[in-house]
């Protein structure tokens, strides 16, 4: 089943079971940016939905998976060897996956994933933003992308794919391979949207 998002584009419904956040190995010097890293794995937990991240046990990777395990819910770390050898990774997960590579990280994370959400970061959270855009863009793939503009820090970004487009190095129709949201909650909100409502007798069944 198709719907109609904000931006007048027909998306196809389903079932977010997963969830690939990108998001800073640091965390940040506004408050705002840790807040909603928490905010997004407790709410993550609490619709069952599972955190699949690069295992990451520092910055704000750190704040969702602790905020995942804290609220009793699922966490899948992807990470390379060498960055796991150097203790970067959270030792509480779920499930963790050893890889030799980044690209193989960034394809793993990739299949284990129904949609994707960045959160503020740095080179390497551009880096894993924009591959999943050029990929959608290419045409490798339809799930959802969302761009969490917590305390408006993408602005900059947002502005600069206007620039893109403007500039003729785009097609406007390239906006629309992302969607940005204000906060948590509304990307909980977009997320919901995507999601087909379970029909009576589903539920009677699930209960």
């Amino acid at each position: 089943m198709n719907v109609m998002d904000e931006y007048g584009v027909m998306v196809a419904m389903r079932s977010i079971r997963s969830l690939c956040v990108y998001c800073g190995s640091r965390e940040g010097v506004d408050p705002a940016y840790r807040q909603a890293a928490a905010a997004l794995g407790r709410g993550l937990a609490q619709r069952g939905i599972s955190l699949v991240y690069g295992a990451g046990g520092i910055g704000l990777m750190n704040v969702v998976a602790d905020a995942v395990i804290a609220a009793g819910g699922v966490s899948i770390g992807v990470i390379p060897r060498h960055l796991a050898a150097l203790e970067l990774k959270h030792h509480g997960l779920t499930e963790t996956v050893l890889v030799d590579t980044m690209h193989e990280r960034k394809q793993l994370m990739f299949e284990r994933s129904d949609a994707f959400a960045v959160l503020p970061g740095g080179y390497g959270t551009l880096d894993e933003l924009f591959e999943i855009l050029t990929w959608k863009m290419l045409d490798l793939h339809t799930k959802p992308v969302f761009l969490v503009n917590a305390a408006g820090y993408w602005n900059p970004l947002v502005h600069l794919i206007d620039q893109v487009i403007g500039q003729g190095f785009a097609d406007p129709a390239a906006r629309h391979l992302l969607r940005v949201v204000p906060s948590v909650d509304a990307l909980f909100e977009a997320l919901a949207r995507l999601t087909p409502a379970r029909s009576t007798a589903q539920q009677a069944h699930l209960a």
